[in-house]
């Protein structure tokens, strides 16, 4: 058995690093010189510590609006989306005082350690055994909220709340969730005005692909097109979902395919290559992290029919946060462009058309005011 002084010694060392943590956090809001703060870093200060209020040295430095500190906090691995105890990360102190310089510095941070996760993952590091440094490393969700698999055998159900809003609910863990809800429609009218009016085929039929149904508002939208889709494409994998389809006809309507199951499963198949590409791309699917979708930006050059050809997708990651929803926005920026994707941003209101009580009783998914509506268009290769 390990003996009283080993455990003593440990006991020791964790309370050596709390203090020297906790002294540099006080230092820091003291104003010490960044010589000074530098020198207790090296002498083992934690960058990463948090104090009973949940303040980080990154939130002391922002608050001090010292940018240089910022920088080199960053720089010695403090950790960019720390949250303190009323959840603020330090980025969200620096939009508080209109400080832009260290906001950027800490998304920036975020941004870079999302790439270099990617980087990780697609060499098959996992998360196991990482000096990961500024890295925060998310435990597995594997709950119907965080897991396609465990989402597709969950119970949903479709209602109207109070103010005869349009939910489609899903059970998980003792609290109802919405997968989607009415409150979308302003962002889903945008997003198909941009990806269909003035386009080539509007006039004939356009072909269109879209994965995920939920409450097939956007479907419904492309259908009511002045001139209804040539093809309209649907995947989808929840059979609840499925069902739903069925009782409200989509089965039978005119130019509609709808395919059952994940679009992991038809990506390759004649069920899509088969339509000689789209004219317009939309995808929102539940339950499946950004590495899904960033897997989906891949194909989709070759799924789209011509340069004239849009896509788009629900931008919703991280849209808890500022911050958060800012690093997916510009990830999914450089994502795309490196499979050859140019996007444009336009933001949609999705507070004032509903207001504050558009949640009602189920969790937020969404909390930030503006919605960034992405369209992507193939890059032109200009000789």
């Amino acid at each position: 058995m390990p003996s009283e002084e080993l455990f003593t010694d440990e006991d020791d060392s964790v309370n050596e690093i709390l203090v020297l943590g906790q002294a540099l956090v006080t230092g820091i809001l003291e104003g010490k010189p960044t010589t000074a703060i530098q020198d207790m870093i090296d002498a083992g200060a934690p960058v990463w510590f948090q104090d009973d209020d949940g303040w980080s040295p990154l939130h002391a430095a922002v608050s001090l609006e010292n940018e240089s500190l910022v920088s080199s906090l960053l720089q010695e691995g403090a950790v960019w989306n720390l949250t303190d105890n009323l959840g603020n990360t330090a980025a969200d102190i620096a939009l508080s005082l209109n400080n832009e310089p260290c906001y950027r510095l800490i998304r920036d941070a975020g941004i870079r350690s999302e790439l270099i996760l990617q980087l990780l993952s697609s060499r098959g590091s996992g998360s196991v055994g990482l000096d990961a440094g500024s890295l925060i490393l998310k435990a597995t969700d594997t709950s119907a909220l965080g897991s396609t698999a465990a989402f597709l055998t969950s119970k949903l159900r479709y209602v109207e709340d109070e103010n005869g809003q349009e939910i489609c609910l899903l059970q998980s863990e003792g609290e109802e969730v919405g997968v989607m809800m009415g409150w979308e429609r302003e962002i889903m009218h945008v997003t198909v005005q941009k990806l269909c009016v003035g386009h080539e085929n509007a006039d004939i039929g356009m072909k269109i692909l879209n994965v995920g149904f939920g409450l097939g508002i956007i479907d419904s939208m492309f259908q009511n097109l002045p001139v209804a889709p040539s093809l309209h494409v649907i995947i989808e994998a929840h059979p609840d979902v499925l069902q739903h389809m069925r009782e409200q006809g989509w089965y039978e309507k005119k130019g509609v395919k709808i395919l059952e199951g994940k679009w992991q499963d038809f990506i390759d198949k004649e069920d899509l290559t088969d339509a000689g590409g789209f004219d317009a791309i939309y995808t929102d699917t539940f339950s499946e992290e950004y590495r899904e979708l960033r897997d989906f930006f891949a194909h989709v050059p070759d799924l789209l029919a011509s340069p004239e050809s849009r896509f788009s997708f629900f931008n919703g990651l991280g849209a808890t946060n500022a911050l958060f929803y800012d690093v997916y926005t510009q990830l999914s920026e450089l994502d795309l462009s490196d499979v050859g994707i140019d996007v444009e941003w336009e933001d949609v209101d999705v507070a004032e058309a509903q207001g504050v009580d558009r949640w009602g009783k189920t969790r937020e998914y969404f909390a930030m005011r503006l919605y960034r509506m992405p369209i992507g268009k193939m890059k032109v290769n200009v000789d």
